[in-house]
């Protein structure tokens, strides 16, 4: 991994780690004002809008394991799975699109079907 891959990796794993332990403030930092986040209930403009997003989350979370990190040049793709007491492991992935050392862009895929049936929302067959 070049020098420029493992920038964009370390800006996405910084950002990753901060909000998965409830450090938003630090978490923020890493997030270009205007940044540009599309998540499963619908895309986000700036980063207080990511931030409102994010918290009552990762205030939830019990335990977050980062399964892999990859990048290249301008992006940077994590593997996660993450738990709270209600649900065990609800996997995730994020897709960051770098620019200026700062998250301009991100894609979140995530799995919320563990919540659905925690909930009830959902039965399992």
């Amino acid at each position: 991994m070049s020098e420029k891959q493992a920038k964009a990796v370390e800006i996405a794993v910084a950002y990753h780690r901060a909000w998965t332990t409830g450090d938003l403030d630090a978490a923020i930092k890493h997030l270009a004002e205007d940044v540009t986040c599309h998540a499963p209930s619908g895309t986000l403009n700036g980063s207080a809008a990511v931030r409102a997003f994010m918290e009552p989350f990762a205030a939830t979370l019990t335990k977050s394991t980062l399964i892999a990190a990859y990048g290249s040049y301008d992006e940077a793709i994590l593997m996660y799975d993450t738990a709270n007491r209600a649900v065990p492991s609800a996997p995730g992935a994020e897709l960051y699109r770098i620019h200026n050392d700062q998250i301009a862009e991100i894609h979140i895929i995530f799995d919320r079907l563990p919540f659905a049936l925690a909930r009830g929302d959902v039965v399992r067959t």
